[in-house]
């Protein structure tokens, strides 16, 4: 058994927490993460109020949580100011939020008595996130799919780890960024963390909701194949600060246009529908499949809680057993 703060505070089985993709980490994916011992986000990203409800509803009985990209809650508040409180009023495990100043919506968070998560990108932000009031802080590094920085996983983590130690020690922590086996997360163990968020290998799940194209290319693919570019943002025309670009698998849209977003920007009117309907189609060639360097280290489509399972057994075996931090 690896028992860790995490496990103790939230009731687990197992210190692996599910990534809230955005229309990835639906209801179906996040029961079948937290039915396997850990906990399971709802992708709720980029705030589609009905989307988020209808997957709540299909996690059925389980108890779960719910992520947003941060920028994108404030903007949706705009015109749908009740979106957080109605995820609020479900008691999820966490609130997970993401890309963004989390202290606005921290008092709202702590009054309704759910634990905040924070996923940060540099040390900078850790330090914000403790300012809020974070119960857990994700460090999440440039290996990871989807959004993201500049900053390694393997040197993040520990950094952040010695400062919370020293400021906030109350505070967990979480690694992110390319952890897709039982050698991922004992190494987090070993930095420091508390537990992992993992992203890209369940991403690759029967679960989760993913075009079988797509997945099938990260199964072929290696690390070697993605890419840190914004060319799909531009494409979506979703307004993500310039801080944050995205690792996804290479492919000749990529190819033609990461060196000349400009010329994308130019061209949005005429490829934008083009890259949508590709998405729709699961065509790899034009819509990007959004994977991370982990991507090399996943052989197969399997069940959630069979990743969760053979993630944690390989863990205890190279920790020499059970494994408990204080």
């Amino acid at each position: 058994m690896i028992e860790t703060r995490l496990t103790r505070r939230f009731g687990l089985e197992t210190p692996i927490v599910l990534a809230p993709m955005a229309k990835v980490a639906g209801g179906r994916l996040a029961a079948a993460v937290a039915g396997a011992g850990g906990m399971g986000l709802i992708g709720g990203s980029y705030c589609d109020a009905a989307w988020i409800d209808d997957q709540f509803a299909k996690a059925g009985n389980a108890t779960v949580g719910c992520g947003f990209i941060t920028w994108a809650l404030s903007d949706a508040l705009k015109t749908a100011p009740d979106l957080l409180d109605r995820v609020l009023d479900r008691s999820p495990t966490a609130v997970f939020l993401s890309f963004g100043d989390p202290m606005p919506f921290a008092d709202k968070i702590h009054a309704a008595g759910v634990p905040m998560i924070v996923q940060v990108q540099t040390l900078r932000d850790a330090r914000r996130a403790a300012e809020a009031g974070a119960e857990v802080i994700v460090a999440q590094g440039a290996e990871a799919g989807g959004h993201g920085e500049k900053r390694a996983t393997m040197t993040l983590v520990p950094e952040i780890a010695d400062w919370l130690a020293k400021n906030a020690p109350d505070t967990l922590l979480l690694a992110a960024g390319g952890i897709a086996d039982g050698r991922g997360l004992a190494a987090a163990l070993m930095l420091g963390a508390d537990g992992v968020v993992v992203g890209s290998r369940l991403w690759a799940t029967r679960e989760a909701l993913v075009h079988p194209s797509m997945l099938a290319a990260a199964v072929e693919a290696t690390g070697d194949d993605t890419i840190r570019t914004s060319v799909m943002d531009v494409a979506r025309r979703l307004p993500w600060p310039g801080r944050y670009s995205c690792r996804v698998l290479k492919n000749p849209f990529t190819d033609r246009w990461h060196d000349d977003l400009d010329g994308l920007v130019a061209a949005a009117d005429t490829v934008a529908p083009q890259w949508v309907a590709a998405w729709e189609a699961g065509d790899v060639s034009v819509a990007n499949t959004f994977v991370g360097e982990a991507t090399g280290m996943i052989g197969s489509v399997q069940p959630a809680a069979d990743i969760v399972a053979a993630m944690t057994r390989e863990a205890e075996t190279l920790l020499g057993g059970g494994w408990r931090r204080d």
